[in-house]
């Protein structure tokens, strides 16, 4: 493969390059949500509202365990986004093949934890007894595809780190498309109910895992896997651990801060809240997949730009993702709650899992561009190289408050309703919004200060007006 793929973030309209680069990733998230939601979709409507809570009910404790790997996939990025803007093809080799090895490992510690102790963990989030059992069986089958998953997610960022969004969105497209078909084999034909959307998801997930692999080893860039080459280099190690674990270990507490709120819509006893909580989630995670390409977007051009010194340039980065992620959040938010009903109806047939989940869009979609403004503002802490300090302000601020916030005030006879969780959210987000801003300030003050001799030589060249 040439570099046709790749985008050169490092010169031109920052604006346009940053589109360029999100368009596709937005595509592939998006896409990857559909295939998802036709899981929740398919056994909804072809095995019952038991069923579909049941798939449903699991996502936070999967993401909880997934989101710490995920994370070390962030710390590979920058790593990666970093060697090829100070154009060190030594680097990018060490950073693909530590990184790979790297996803492979971790996949297989989470397929084993997960299959293990899936039912224990779905009783502490107190699943209630007509969803336990196809929870279980649900999530011992997904679990089983994380080896698939990680190797995905670090490929999916190393293609990031070089500014390729397209190549992902092919795999994707491939893989979810078989996704659709088997869950329509499986759950319709072969009556497999949950077990059989897990089976579909799995297979899907290996075929992407697959096709980037072998877009790696074809690749003729800097970026070309070799298996026989694959060995942890302890440097890159450290440098993929020091982005990554303060990422993944700030998603972990986000998840467990949503086990926490999944727990509290479980504890009212309502399979149909549950439904209506589930398939609401399911819809709002469009909006902040399509968010969450910008905060992607502010990592890799942020990264490539400190590895080629060009710093200038990152304040345009700062303003042109923040632009992109409100538009996205206010748009897509105010559009999920005016066209709720229908889009739970697809969901569901029930009127009062519809109305369950109108209660959580009229909150939380409504108000989401705070949390993708937010995103964007650890995205460019992140790749400015500091990682432990928005995860602490986010640890904090975003859980912490929450947690607080379900502890006290849900408590509260009046207060103890889905609403009052809900409310949780853009509490949080606008409290720690705020926050990141304060540092973020505070990081460029630092940056300029240490490397005042790039902005006085990029001054005497024109670039700084």
């Amino acid at each position: 493969m040439s570099k046709q793929y790749q985008i050169d973030m490092c010169s031109g309209s920052v604006l346009k390059k940053l589109l360029m680069f999100s368009l596709p990733l937005m595509a592939s998230g998006v896409l990857q949500l559909l295939f998802n939601a036709a899981d929740v979709i398919v056994v909804g409507q072809f095995a019952g509202d038991n069923s579909m809570g049941a798939v449903g009910s699991t996502s936070s404790l999967i993401n909880l365990f997934t989101n710490l790997f995920v994370g070390l996939s962030v710390g590979a990025n920058v790593v990666a986004a970093r060697a090829h803007g100070a154009n060190s093809a030594s680097d990018m080799h060490d950073t693909v093949h530590t990184s790979m090895l790297l996803s492979l490992i971790c996949g297989t510690v989470l397929a084993i934890i997960g299959f293990i102790l899936a039912p224990e963990m779905l009783v502490l989030m107190e699943a209630t007894e007509n969803l336990l059992p196809l929870a279980v069986t649900y999530l011992r089958i997904y679990f089983l595809g994380m080896p698939a998953m990680m190797v995905y997610n670090f490929g999916g960022a190393i293609l990031r780190a070089v500014g390729d969004t397209k190549r992902p969105l092919y795999f994707l497209t491939a893989a979810g498309v078989i996704n659709v078909l088997l869950n329509l084999l499986f759950v319709i034909v072969l009556k497999m109910d949950v077990a059989g959307v897990a089976l579909a998801t799995v297979i899907s997930q290996c075929i992407s895992a697959g096709l980037t692999v072998m877009c790696l080893i074809k690749d003729n860039t800097e970026i070309h896997l070799n298996l026989k080459q694959l060995r942890i280099r302890r440097r890159i190690l450290f440098a993929v651990m020091r982005v990554g674990l303060p990422a993944g270990f700030q998603g972990t507490i986000f998840s467990l801060s949503n086990v926490v709120i999944q727990s509290s819509i479980n504890s009212f006893g309502s399979d149909a809240i549950v439904s209506g909580n589930s398939a609401a989630a399911s819809i709002e995670g469009f909006i902040y997949m399509a968010m969450n390409t910008f905060y992607q977007a502010a990592i890799s051009f942020t990264g490539q730009h400190m590895g080629a010194k060009k710093y200038s340039r990152i304040p345009k980065i700062l303003i042109s993702s923040l632009l992109c992620v409100t538009a996205t959040g206010l748009i897509l938010g105010w559009a999920a709650f005016m066209l709720g009903r229908p889009l739970l109806g697809i969901y569901s047939n029930s009127s009062i899992v519809v109305d369950a989940g109108m209660a959580r869009l009229s909150v939380i979609a409504t108000t989401y561009a705070l949390c993708g403004i937010m995103d964007v503002m650890v995205g460019m802490l992140r790749g400015l190289g500091y990682s432990i300090m928005p995860m602490i302000v986010s640890l904090l601020g975003a859980c912490g408050l929450r947690i607080l916030w379900i502890a006290t005030v849900f408590q509260i006879p009046e207060y103890h309703s889905p609403r009052t969780v809900y409310l949780s959210y853009p509490m949080s987000w606008g409290i720690t919004l705020l926050v990141h801003i304060i540092c973020y300030v505070v990081v460029w003050k630092r940056l300029r200060r240490r490397e005042s001799k790039y902005f006085v030589k990029e001054t005497k060249t024109g670039l700084i007006k």
